[in-house]
């Protein structure tokens, strides 16, 4: 052979060797398969041939560089079924529509927090700091939500937040890298349930809620527009989270004679006090109405139908609206998981898609934060379980609530049915913004009785 036939068969191998290594293409003995993934990861890669060999690895690790995603679900604890739910609502659309954006694979990272703000805040800074994600997306309960929303304010992590409620996380103490897509404020249901209960011509009430940000936020804004619609506070009560017994709540409450009584619960609390109420009689005597959570599917499925049928609360979400949106859902969710889908899945479905649509739009680049952060705020997603939604100002969703009664389904499945919707509430509904921000945030100190912005 000779030095010329030599050299030119030299640089074929080279290039051939080297094409191969470049991420995405379909050369050498891997052609045709995917990169190897960390065991509980999400990817995807689509990236374009490179044109000219000098220019195509920086172009095609820029077109590959993967989006890196820290997601965080109460897994264990009183949560653990809401949080089981957000994942797989979160996982659904991801595998409907690819793990990848514009040649970007989307590379998932899962923690769970526990339902504690100290684990939360341990998980998101593993989450930034280890595995160097470029935003971070769930938590469950207020206080966990807090603890991480606190923590990115100093690191500037875009944080998205479908399901953790907390009121000022919007409002009096906003962060600009903190956004509530697919999410909803907690007193921004119970605003509306309060005026729907004066309009009952409900006259006096009893409030039972958990001892927490999420209970405190939940039942002020019921207390607020009932009072000031002419209803009367007889007793409020605060339990701890995870209360077994509700025999001593359940006995003062006969001992007050309400016309009606609002409760705030989530997790296994909600099936407790759903239970107890029937078994102590009450179900039959007193009104019982409810924030979102109390009767959310993720519970409800395991709530016996004498316990619930009939009861009535307000929320974003009516997994029996009869609405070709919220079915379709409905249908893809039970196919999936064999069961109706809760809100919490609801949420992270939509936050997904509401996050893949900004991706969308910047070409997968989200390195920019600021630029990233501008274009999710942008968005108007008019096609969801929940039904249109958009970002207030102050980066909360404005959305429909419904006032939702149990029925029996096809199947005979439990779920909610609207009985009167409420179209394109604000968090600040029925006030004004600005007045209503002069006002402390809902505490057991402060429920609004009185106050009139």
């Amino acid at each position: 052979m000779t030095r010329q036939r030599r050299f030119l068969a030299a640089l074929v191998g080279f290039v051939l060797v080297a094409a191969s290594l470049i991420p995405g293409q379909a050369y050498g003995p891997l052609a045709g398969r995917r990169p190897a993934v960390p065991a509980g990861h999400v990817a995807g890669s689509s990236a374009a041939r490179p044109v000219g060999f000098a220019h195509a690895w920086p172009q095609a690790m820029e077109r590959s560089r993967p989006i890196r995603i820290g997601v965080m679900a109460a897994l264990s604890g009183v949560g653990a079924a809401s949080g089981t739910d957000m994942i797989n609502g979160w996982k659904l659309y991801w595998q409907q529509h690819g793990a990848s954006i514009d040649g970007h694979p989307v590379q998932m990272f899962y923690e769970d927090d526990a339902g504690d703000p100290n684990t939360a805040l341990t998980k998101a800074r593993l989450l930034v700091t280890g595995h160097h994600v470029d935003m971070l997306a769930g938590n469950l309960f207020a206080s966990t939500g807090l603890a991480v929303a606190e923590y990115v304010k100093g690191s500037g992590t875009p944080y998205f937040i479908p399901v953790a409620s907390a009121d000022n996380l919007t409002q009096r103490e906003r962060i600009p890298n903190v956004v509530r897509i697919a999410g909803w404020s907690s007193s921004q249901t119970t605003h509306v349930l309060g005026l729907w209960a004066a309009q009952q011509h409900y006259k006096t009430v009893v409030t039972i809620a958990q001892d927490y940000a999420f209970g405190w936020e939940s039942t002020g804004g019921f207390v607020q527009t009932f009072t000031q619609h002419g209803g009367k506070v007889i007793e409020q009560m605060w339990h701890p989270i995870g209360t077994a017994d509700f025999g001593s709540y359940m006995a003062r409450i006969q001992s007050d004679h309400p016309d009606l009584v609002f409760t705030e619960e989530t997790g296994a609390d909600s099936v407790r006090l759903v239970s107890q109420w029937n078994s102590f009689g009450l179900k039959n005597t007193i009104p019982l109405v409810g924030q979102e959570p109390l009767l959310d599917q993720s519970l409800l499925r395991t709530m016996s139908p004498a316990a619930a049928l009939g009861l009535i609360s307000a929320g974003h979400y009516c997994d029996g609206r009869n609405n070709k949106d919220t079915q379709a859902f409905v249908r893809l969710y039970e196919k999936a998981q064999g069961q109706i889908p809760s809100y919490y899945a609801a949420a992270m479905y939509t936050a997904a898609e509401w996050l893949a649509t900004a991706m969308t739009q910047l070409h997968g680049n989200v390195t920019n934060r600021s630029l990233f952060l501008k274009t999710v705020k942008g968005i108007t997603v008019p096609h969801t379980p929940f039904g249109p939604e958009k970002l207030d100002p102050y980066g909360n969703p404005v959305l429909n609530v419904y006032i939702r009664k149990v029925e029996k389904g096809a199947g005979g499945k439990l779920w909610n049915v609207p009985i009167k919707t409420y179209p394109q509430v604000s968090q600040f509904y029925p006030y004004n913004p600005a007045q209503y921000l002069k006002q402390p945030v809902y505490s057991r100190s402060f429920q609004g009785i009185g106050h009139h912005p």
